[in-house]
């Protein structure tokens, strides 16, 4: 089967620590690895690993729309919007890595079937890929969850721009996800860019507030959906499980990357493009 044809716009942390994931993939290649400056640090790794580059923007692919099928949007949240608008006319499917929330809302381990006839798929957040799969879980087995709380910590030196510049759009999409995933009424998330040194893991707590909890199944599933996480973020990891304290469940996950781009500690990265990867080579294989 030939390679599903893939381009990355956006040179940051994200987009690059994309590009080594889809040269690594058996069915997708990156056919184009666009930014707008040649010398950013993104664009010289992916000179160096013998990708396309361009320093073009979206007119890249304007100007070639047979360069690609699938297109990844690395940047902002803003410009996924203008991007789209060219892109959808074009026909191409686009896998938004923004918090635009302009697409199916997608969490492989909870809807992958289900987002993969949309042109446009929106990844959500870092937060929300660690942290909708367990908060689903809870929601499934107690029946209602009358308030969902996130609260993720990442290392400081693993945002990049992109990611500073999106941190409103980051919150208000990670709770119109954890809203529309868990049918929770009350959500809230919060990120917390540490600048410790050495740098920290990427950690997420959920707090759920539910009526008379059953712990024991509550455990059981969320283990089992840690498991099904583990397939596509191998470095998923489930530190707390699901513990009553007073009124609430609490329940902590750690997420460390494959050191692709950026250090291990980077879970952040490695969450939402190695959920990314999982939808972009779902689609290849389904591709006629």
């Amino acid at each position: 089967m030939n390679k599903t044809k893939t381009a990355i716009l956006g040179s940051g942390n994200i987009g690059t620590d994309l590009l080594i994931k889809v040269m690594r993939s058996s069915l997708l290649e990156c056919s184009f690895f666009i930014g707008r400056n040649l010398a950013s640090p993104g664009m010289m790794k992916a000179n160096s690993l013998g990708a396309r580059i361009s320093d073009r923007s979206i007119e890249a692919i304007v100007q070639e729309p047979e360069a690609c099928e699938l297109v990844f949007d690395c940047t902002s949240a803003l410009d996924a919007g203008r991007h789209w608008a060219i892109l959808n006319k074009m026909g191409k499917t686009v896998i938004d890595l923004t918090p635009a929330k302009l697409g199916a809302l997608c969490v492989p381990a909870v809807n992958l079937d289900d987002c993969i006839g949309s042109r446009n798929i929106n990844m959500v957040t870092c937060g929300g890929q660690a942290t909708i799969p367990i908060a689903t879980q809870i929601a499934r087995v107690a029946g209602q969850a009358d308030y969902i709380e996130i609260v993720s910590s990442i290392a400081s030196r693993s945002a990049g721009p992109a990611t500073r510049l999106n941190i409103d759009e980051y919150v208000e999409t990670t709770e119109r996800a954890l809203a529309e995933f868990t049918g929770c009424s009350k959500t809230k998330a919060i990120l917390i860019l540490n600048p410790a040194e050495p740098c920290i893991d990427m950690q997420t707590t959920i707090f759920a507030r539910i009526r008379n909890p059953d712990v024991k199944k509550l455990r059981k599933a969320v283990g089992e959906m840690a498991e099904k996480v583990r397939r596509y973020v191998p470095g998923y990891r489930l530190i707390l499980p699901p513990t009553l304290d007073v009124d609430r469940v609490v329940t902590m996950i750690k997420v460390q990357g494959l050191g692709d781009y950026l250090p291990r500690f980077a879970g952040n990265l490695d969450i939402i493009n190695c959920a990314a990867i999982a939808v972009a080579e779902e689609f290849a294989k389904r591709r006629p």
